[in-house]
């Protein structure tokens, strides 16, 4: 069976790379019916953070990327990594080196002014003598001499390393703790990880990797190294280019299938298809079409991936997503229609659940205020014939539906003998306090007969009082 993982750092929030990594080795155990491992990665004990882990965990669970087993923490295994180092140090694959940090300076300094790479010599490789006093031993791996890793990447294609390279890495730390390899070694060998998707940043640890899986007898997995995300200047993505938190997206307005389908084209394609529901995503997602070069965040093809998203989705799915918004800006839905035809009415012109917010108000709550530049320009008071004669229309009007209202509206313009315009564009201001909205019929529907009557008289002494003051 195919086993995937996503093994973040709580070291900070996850973010847009983060979450495209964890996707793709979501997609690729989904697609072929394997299972999809979570493991914190919290060794770094003096940057990890609880905050840093509920953060992960939310995101992902927002985003639904679900995982079968996990999530595992690396700081719950250290007795495990012990056990495997002491085993390759018991067989002649390990050893103590007693370099002091100065020693090691001097090694480097020495290497660079031959010109040569700096690295470690591997002096302490076969000692056998008396240990220096007051020196706390690293433990390092012996990596073969002679040979090559040869990696079958699955994006990347055959990549090879000279072992010679490569010198003997640290496994533990002076003070016992293991180090990144070891702990990744061990882990994606207990927890039977068959595929490492991961980014092409951890290319180079890679080899020094297989190697330790090699002395341990530990079958090797497969790797696919994904191209890094860039920001619009080329940079490698960081928070200067946006987003520190897949989070802040949630909070932004963004529906996490949106993100997801955007993250899924930021480095693959399935000819010229743009937009993806989760299924379709699984069901044609694969390796072989994943970039082997970098790709270039964009937010304004975000924004337009998820005006699609909002166009299409389900109205109760966004109504869903939209209501937590709603209640933070403290709209009471009981006050109002069903959110979900709300939302539906809405979406076209909407590209985030906030800017949906921003116009969904007057839907729930009456309003003291016009707004100034809409009211100047149409609640004037030749605009008041128009309201009195479309408020006896609706007043009449049974069932209140929008085909009906939209008639009211027709017989008030064809009475006055004006454009429908004449009447709709004050109407609009009179009933949303505002010179946009959706369809005025639908939307006058959806606010109610009692509601739009007592906002068009409303508006009728606006105009009253207007034409007084400049009287």
């Amino acid at each position: 069976m195919i086993r995937t993982r996503f093994a973040p750092s709580p070291t900070g929030y996850l973010h847009i790379g983060g979450v495209r990594t964890a996707l793709f080795s979501w997609l690729y155990a989904r697609k072929h019916g394997g299972e999809f491992v979570l493991r914190i990665e919290d060794t770094d004990l003096e940057r990890s953070t609880k905050e840093s882990v509920n953060a992960i965990l939310e995101g992902m669970a927002w985003l639904g990327l679900d995982y079968d087993q996990g999530p595992f923490y690396q700081t719950e295994r250290f007795d495990r990594y012990k056990e495997v180092i002491q085993y390759l140090l018991d067989n002649d694959m390990a050893y103590y080196c007693y370099a002091t940090p100065e020693e090691l300076e001097t090694m480097r300094e020495e290497q660079k002014a031959k010109g040569e790479k700096p690295r470690y010599d591997g002096r302490y490789r076969d000692f056998t003598g008396t240990p220096p006093e007051g020196v706390e031993p690293v433990i390092r791996f012996k990596n073969p001499l002679e040979g090559e890793v040869v990696i079958e990447d699955l994006v990347k294609g055959e990549v090879r390393i000279s072992n010679q390279e490569l010198d003997d890495l640290i496994i533990a730390r002076s003070d016992g703790t293991p180090t990144y390899n070891l702990s990744v070694v061990v882990d994606d060998w207990d927890m039977g990880i068959t595929h490492v998707i991961r980014g092409d940043d951890h290319l180079n640890n890679t080899p020094r990797q297989i190697n330790i899986l090699k002395a341990l007898g530990a079958p090797i997995p497969k790797y696919a190294h994904i191209p890094m995300v860039l920001g619009e200047d080329g940079s490698r993505l960081s928070k200067r280019h946006g987003a520190v938190s897949v989070l802040q997206y949630k909070e932004e307005g963004f529906l996490p299938e949106a993100l997801l389908n955007y993250l899924v084209r930021l480095g693959w394609s399935h000819g010229d298809q743009e937009i993806f529901s989760v299924d379709e995503m699984i069901e044609h997602f694969d390796l072989d079409h994943v970039n082997s070069s970098p790709s270039t965040f964009n937010t304004e093809k975000l924004l337009w991936v998820n005006q699609q998203h909002i166009q299409q989705a389900p109205a109760e799915h966004l109504a869903r997503y939209l209501a937590p918004f709603m209640q933070e800006k403290g709209i009471e839905l009981e006050n109002g229609p069903e959110l979900s035809a709300v939302a539906d009415l809405l979406r076209e012109r909407a590209k985030t659940l906030v800017e949906m917010v921003e116009n969904a108000d007057y839907f729930y709550q009456d309003f003291e205020s016009f707004d100034p530049a809409a009211a100047k320009k149409h609640l004037r008071p030749v605009a008041k014939d128009a309201l009195v004669k479309v408020a006896e229309k609706f007043s009449e009007v049974e069932p209140w539906t929008a085909e009906n209202i939209h008639q009211a509206i027709q017989e008030t313009a064809d009475e006055l003998e004006v454009g429908m315009g004449k009447v709709g564009m004050p109407l609009r201001v009179a009933i949303t306090g505002r010179g946009q909205s959706p369809a005025i019929d639908q939307t006058a529907e959806l606010i109610g007969k009692a509601r739009c009557l007592t906002r068009i008289n409303q508006a009728i002494a606006f105009i009253d009082q207007r034409a007084q003051q400049q009287g």
